[in-house]
């Protein structure tokens, strides 16, 4: 059976992970990433700007006794203020948050920054998975923007990669995958 972009994503970063690995949940949402990245990593940072995100996350990570994420009330835009250590993985899930606020989106101009700096701490060989759903408004001007971002980068440097269904309709989401060569 064909892997959904998430479950790709997921098994693109698990091969990276251990628990040596520091690791990334760019848009903490309902805590899935991050409990999937605290369960193979030393330490994960996770970013939300909605404390409803923070909330069930925590909640998540309760359940299932895992205590080595770092919950951040921020925008990961400010990353580079957190995360000191060199990272191995990361992730963003860009979009909206379900079952909150449809108006509180993620945004170009700060999904790029992020991104930038998340890559300048990459250590050679680390991942980075950017689910992107674009089918609100909004969207599909950070889904042009990210998919600028990516084909620019120096191809001596970094692998980029794209993950989509090609019959669906009704803007399914797809994944870009990154990885640091050198």
């Amino acid at each position: 059976m064909i892997k959904r972009p998430i479950q790709l994503s997921h098994d693109f970063l698990a091969e990276v992970l251990d628990k040596e690995a520091v690791a990334v949940d760019a848009t903490m949402g309902n805590g899935n990433d991050t409990a999937f990245l605290a369960q193979l990593a030393r330490k994960v940072y996770a970013f939300d700007v909605q404390e409803q995100a923070l909330t069930k996350t925590q909640e998540r990570l309760s359940n299932l006794g895992l205590k080595n994420a770092e919950l951040l009330l921020v925008g990961h835009e400010k990353v580079d203020q957190y995360v000191q250590e060199p990272i191995r993985a990361a992730i963003f899930n860009l979009g909206y948050l379900p079952s909150a606020d449809k108006t509180v989106i993620t945004k170009p101009d700060t999904t790029l920054s992020a991104l930038e700096k998340i890559l300048e701490r990459l250590e050679v060989g680390g991942r980075v998975a950017v689910m992107i759903y674009y089918g609100h408004a909004g969207g599909d001007m950070e889904k042009d923007a990210v998919l600028a971002f990516v084909k620019a980068l120096d191809q001596t440097r970094f692998t980029g990669m794209l993950y989509q269904p090609l019959n669906q309709v009704n803007t399914p989401p797809f994944l870009v995958m990154l990885e640091k060569l050198k």
